[in-house]
């Protein structure tokens, strides 16, 4: 460390000071993102600024606006609006299998997923099941063709700030496995494994992609290490399921209209329903992490 004219610190390229309190820089750490902070309560908590009401335990997670909208369109009430700077991400409840189920529309990117996950377990969903699309780094897997999230690569920021550093989050096994039963149990084909979380999807370059097909992973997303890692540090159950988009794992990206398939879309929110609403039943709560 150096001290500047101000008198203040200047950092030199090892991110590291005299002397530091609490978790501090990281001796060597090139990034912040490294220095893990297991502190339980945060500056702004959740539950200290959202009042918890009375919402269904399980909650459905998707990312598909348009479903949201038909299901609004249908008669699904509202029952938090989540206003954030770049609008609503509504909470809002169906009757699904005769039950009370919670859909939150979520936020695209890590950071947004987040957040919102955080807010809707203050204000008392408890079970979770995320839907999304994935652009899929295998050929065979088709456009709506189901994955059943095991792992995946934190090449994001925001669970590094939830989970010690590592490369890989496993999520939930129980979680997973019954969301797995639940597919099969409804006839729907599906495959299991890794994927690829991303905070920069205009920086999938070849050369990562190959690699991340060397490691093993079907598809490449932006929030399943995310909300895995924010699900394990408040102990509360959540699993991942994605269905194929576009296509990257060719030598040109294929689109493949992969945004069109509102019945894909819409049919994959009941699914996870489905698998929320037994998950919740379980009550698989786990000690936070």
């Amino acid at each position: 460390m150096r001290v500047g004219a101000s008198g203040r610190p200047i950092w030199d390229s090892s991110g590291v000071t005299a002397s530091s309190a609490g978790p501090g820089p990281v001796p060597g750490a090139i990034s912040p993102l490294l220095e893990f902070d297991p502190a339980r309560r945060a500056f702004i908590e959740p539950s200290d600024q959202i009042a918890p009401r009375d919402v269904p335990a399980a909650c459905v997670i998707t990312f598909f606006g348009d479903t949201v909208e038909r299901l609004l369109a249908a008669g699904a009430r509202v029952l938090h609006p989540n206003r954030w700077e770049d609008g609503s991400h509504p909470l809002v409840e169906v009757e699904h299998e005769g039950r009370r189920l919670a859909v939150l529309h979520s936020g695209v990117g890590a950071p947004l997923a987040a957040g919102l996950l955080e807010e809707v377990i203050a204000l008392g969903c408890r079970a979770f099941v995320a839907c999304g699309g994935a652009g899929v780094l295998r050929p065979e897997l088709a456009v709506g063709h189901l994955v059943v999230v095991r792992s995946a690569l934190r090449d994001e920021g925001t669970s590094l700030h939830y989970r010690p550093v590592s490369r890989w989050i496993d999520l939930d096994p129980v979680a997973a496995d019954l969301l797995e039963e639940t597919l099969a149990g409804h006839g729907v084909p599906f495959v299991a494994g890794r994927s690829w979380t991303t905070d920069a999807p205009y920086r999938e370059t070849p050369d990562k992609i190959a690699a991340r097909r060397r490691e093993g992973c079907l598809t490449v997303e932006m929030e399943a290490a995310a909300l895995a890692a924010v699900a394990q540090f408040r102990g509360l159950p959540l699993a991942v399921v994605l269905y194929g988009g576009d296509d990257l794992s060719g030598q040109t990206w294929d689109n493949r209209a992969w945004q069109s398939r509102a019945d894909v879309r819409d049919n994959l929110v009941r699914l996870a329903g489905s698998a929320a609403l037994r998950l919740a039943e379980a009550g698989t709560q786990h000690a936070p992490a």
